[in-house]
């Protein structure tokens, strides 16, 4: 029996955060939304969350060129945490080096090249995790 699943895909910045989801099916990514990182955005992450039902969340692990941790993956770090105790779901970090150039150089950059880029980022942790 297939068990489906609601995942969220996160490219998480300083200024703004792109949000992706997945189908029902929890097997194909979607761009959502782009919304600024500000003193709202725990409260407004963990409504969308719960108004669409996501069972599991999926951010990008921000990489320096060397391919280690940067300035901005301490604020990741610290977001996973205050998310995991608001809502309580499974997080997972994917490698994200260069998503949002990918995402700008597939569909041009845009208004909604953040949530392109948390698609790609979503996208990789579903296939790497496929059964």
């Amino acid at each position: 029996m297939l068990v489906f699943m609601q995942r969220m895909g996160i490219d998480f910045g300083t200024k703004k955060i792109g949000i992706a989801l997945t189908d029902e099916s929890g097997v194909m990514a979607f761009p959502h939304e782009v919304i600024p990182n500000d003193k709202n955005l725990l409260k407004y992450m963990e409504t969308l969350i719960n108004k669409r039902k996501v069972k599991e969340l999926v951010i990008g692990m921000s990489l320096d060129n060397e391919g280690k941790p940067n300035d901005v993956h301490k604020l990741v770090e610290e977001f996973m945490m205050d998310i995991t105790l608001a809502v309580g779901i499974p997080v997972h970090l994917e490698p994200e080096q260069y998503s949002t150039q990918q995402a700008a150089r597939i569909q041009g950059r845009n208004q909604q090249t953040d949530a392109a880029a948390a698609a790609l980022i979503l996208d990789s942790f579903i296939t790497r995790n496929k059964q």
